[in-house]
Order: structure tokens, then sequence, then C-alpha cells
């Protein structure tokens, strides 16, 4: 267990906002946690993991607990499926590619996305066709008050597009501790079809994908797109990517006959958010050190010296333009504190 006062925590979000929190604790193992749970009872605190998906606008007065806790382990294994359970400290990017390693598929798409396992159920993270809860068996949480363990499954999580039960009714009111995946041993159920997969396949000169192929293409194309928050300070896909009905869609598509989608259902179809970006002029937009990349209009970047708020009204202004130009709202995908 580490404790600080004062401590800075620019090295401990990924758009490098330089805001102090009164008081900082870094937890390695499930009884500091509860231990500190029990000594901060009456107190509110504020749960740091990765610091991949928020945005800080000011210091935080409320006690940081850091969650460092490492550990995975196969807990069950049958003929072609594996039961994983990783702890919530654990490096995302770092724990899809052991998986890889091992031959296991089903976390390939998520791969090198920044953050830590206790966090993706959270945000039900996904990318390139797949979200966590196709692989999703259930969690462990522990009640920030009553220091009670639950077990959540799928069902209980109530899992949609970047949203949990986590960031809804029970926000601020369970701390996950664990998270169990069902990944597949063999007969591998594969995403190629999504975004730019295939034509990086084709360039690998893959005709017949494993699960370490897709997580390698996956790589390319992110590193090729997004920027690395060690070079410049972001946060990934700062908004969500607007869903439509076809009525809209439609009367979209009549004014921009390229516009790209993906087919949701019958009456709903994702519109790319970097796309209605780039198109409202606002890709490589700079405004002091706040400004949008410059290869990928979507991700907001820290050009160095930039404040919370810096990034904040930059984001409402993207926000009121693409309103202005396509009548569509843009939703943070990012927590904002």
């Amino acid at each position: 267990m580490v404790t600080k006062t004062n401590f800075s925590l620019k090295n401990n979000n990924t758009f490098g906002i330089d805001v102090k929190a009164k008081q900082y604790i870094s937890v390695e193992n499930f009884e500091e946690l509860k231990h500190i749970l029990k000594r901060f009872y009456t107190e509110e605190i504020f749960v740091l993991g990765g610091g991949s998906n928020m945005l800080l606008t000011k210091d935080i007065s409320k006690t940081v607990i850091h969650i460092n806790t490492k550990g995975k382990k196969i807990v069950d294994e049958k003929n072609n499926h594996i039961i994983i359970d990783a702890d919530a400290g654990e490096v995302w990017h770092d724990f899809v590619m052991w998986t890889i390693n091992q031959g296991f598929g089903g976390l390939e798409n998520l791969a090198l996305i920044p953050g830590k396992v206790g966090s993706a159920p959270i945000q039900n993270i996904g990318a390139y066709g797949r979200e966590l809860k196709d692989v999703f068996v259930s969690c462990e949480a522990i009640h920030r008050q009553t220091l009670a363990l639950k077990t959540f499954t799928k069902q209980d999580c109530k899992f949609g597009y970047r949203q949990s039960v986590f960031k809804q009714e029970l926000k601020d009111i369970y701390i996950i501790t664990k998270v169990r995946f069902k990944l597949t041993k063999k007969h591998h159920d594969l995403k190629t079809d999504y975004g730019a997969i295939e034509n990086e396949l084709n360039k690998m000169k893959v005709s017949k994908p494993q699960p370490k192929d897709i997580a390698q293409a996956v790589i390319a194309i992110r590193q090729s797109k997004l920027p690395d928050p060690k070079q410049i300070g972001n946060s990934g896909s700062f908004f969500k990517n607007p869903i439509v009905n076809k009525l809209q869609f439609e009367k979209l598509k009549h004014q921009h006959p390229n516009i790209p989608h993906y087919k949701i259902d019958n009456n709903s179809i994702k519109i790319p958010a970097g796309w209605l970006i780039e198109q409202s002029g606002l890709k490589g937009y700079r405004d002091g050190d706040a400004g949008t990349h410059d290869r990928q209009a979507l991700v907001l970047v820290n050009h160095g010296n930039a404040c919370g708020k810096d990034i904040l009204e930059l984001s409402k202004k993207i926000q009121n333009t693409v309103l202005q130009n396509f009548d569509i709202k843009l939703s943070p995908e990012v927590n904002i504190f």
C-alpha cells in the first residue's frame, strides 16, 4: 500500500492533466482495499483505475484509491472453452495479449485498448465489432460501505453501448475487484468484417486468420490511427458513435451519399462520430494546447499544457458544431470529473 498527500495525478491519467489529489492511496490486493474502505467508511472516495477513460477538470478533494491489484488464473476448462479470472488492476492490453499467447480466442478485437480489467465492464468496452459482454461471464465487486462482496452476472450488469449498471443505478456504489471471462480454445468465432481488419489481414498475407492474427491487425490499425498516450495526452475515443433511426439516416444519406454507417437493426444505424467531426472541419483542429488528432478526429488530445477545462470547452465546441451541421448530438464516452 502506498499513501501520498497533495499528489499530482498527471502520470495517472492518459490525458496527462496535472490535477492534484488531496490524498492518494494505491492498493495492491483485496485485503488492502477492504481495509481502506473500512477506514474511510464515512467519507466519499474517488476510485482510479488506468485513468484512460476520464477527463479531470479540477483537483480532487476526495481520497483517491488507485486499484493496482494483480492476478489471473484459469478456473475451469472444457473441450472448446476456458474460464479465466483476472483481477481488476491488471492492465487490459497485457491481459489480452496473455490470452492470445495462450492460444485463446475472444479478446483479439479488443487489443490495445488502454485501461485496466476492472474498468472494462463499467464501460462495456468495445472495438471493431466486439464488446466486452461477448466474452463476459461475471464480475465480483465490493460494496463501498457495507464491504459485502457480490457476484454480478451478465444479466445483472445490464450491458448496453458503452453502458452498464455500474454507470447507472449502481454508480459509485460498488468497486469491481475481479472479472471472469469465457474464451475459446478452438473453433474461434472470429470477427473480421468490421473496419479495416480484412484489409490489414490482406497486407499481412493471412488468408486463414487465428486470434493472434486478428490482434496483430487490430494493433496495427490502432497504431496507425490513434496517438500513443505516452507521446501525446489523450483518452482514445472521446465521443460515442451516435445511433440514429432509419428515417433520420435516410435524410442524412440523401444529403451525404457517402456517409459511412453500420446497421444495428432494422431501425437503428450507427454513424462514426469521427466522420461527423471531420466533415465539420475539425480534424486536426487546435485551440491552444487542446485539439483533435490530425489522423483521427474522434480523439481529443493534450498537446502539452492543456488543462481539463480546455479539453472540456473544445468538446463542447465540437458537439455544437456537429449538432448544427448534422442535427446529431454527440455524447461523451469518457467520464468527466
